[in-house]
């Protein structure tokens, strides 16, 4: 690689080069594709997180902490011989020009879906199945968003969103029935929480992060009973739950 070309980037292959080479950083050396998994999953959270915040320097920051994760895996793939970091630009760069002739070719799209059909007959080209681009490792329930919409493409659909209203009424009955029983409560659990996933999808909205929105919000307000204790000098525990609520409603009027 030139340093001319692109120093920064180039640098920060050769430091990672350095940091996995015999009189490199011990840790570094250690790690393998599996072991990085948990950093490449909370790196991607974390640029999420400044993405949600609207924080451009923390986004740069996060960012830079995410490419740290393909340069370190590139890096250990080329020590095994397998490829290498301007091989993966290479691969992707490629992939770009070939799904995109109406920008590098003389075919014309005008829509979004134009575009998106166009990419699943690319797959089907690679013999590829619909749900294959789906990775089994997502978060479930970005999984179950990402597979209703694949099915989507195809029409295998609900017709509007007041049907997967419908739909999850029946599948909550059947959970509320199971619960009765004691039998099957989980899979009937994930039939809620799968047509909950597609319901989010009708109405154009990532169950993802709109679960993490309200996880976040959940944090802030019980942050506010947690002070509110302190000040009272007592333990969560000896609050009741009315004295909890209450002050739970005051931090959501804030």
């Amino acid at each position: 690689m030139e340093n001319k070309d692109c120093p920064s980037f180039c640098r920060l292959v050769e430091i990672m080069a350095r940091l996995r080479s015999p009189d490199g950083c011990p840790w570094d050396r250690k790690q393998t594709e599996k072991s990085l998994v948990k950093y490449l999953l909370e790196e991607t959270y974390e640029v999420v997180d400044a993405i949600e915040e609207g924080n451009p320097e923390k986004l740069k920051e996060e960012l830079g902490d995410l490419l740290l994760q393909v340069v370190f895996l590139a890096q250990i793939a080329r020590e095994k011989g397998q490829f290498t970091i301007e091989d993966v630009a290479k691969s992707i760069g490629d992939k770009l020009i070939s799904r995109h002739p109406h920008v590098f070719g003389s075919e014309k799209f005008e829509t979004a879906q134009e575009v998106l059909e166009r990419w699943d007959s690319f797959k089907k080209k690679e013999k590829k199945k619909l749900l294959d681009g789906v990775p089994v490792s997502s978060p479930a329930l970005l999984e179950a968003y990402l597979i209703g919409e694949r099915a989507a493409r195809v029409g295998f659909d609900w017709e509007k969103a007041e049907d997967v209203f419908e739909k999850i009424e029946e599948e909550t009955n059947e959970l509320r029935e199971a619960t009765g029983k004691g039998e099957e409560i989980e899979e009937e659990l994930g039939d809620v929480l799968f047509t909950l996933a597609n319901l989010a999808r009708k109405l154009n909205v990532n169950p993802e992060l709109a679960l993490k929105k309200t996880n976040r919000k959940f944090r802030e307000r019980f942050g506010e009973i947690e002070k509110e204790a302190e000040k009272r000098g007592k333990e969560l525990r000896d609050l009741s739950l009315k004295d909890m609520d209450e002050i739970w409603e005051t931090a959501k009027k804030k």
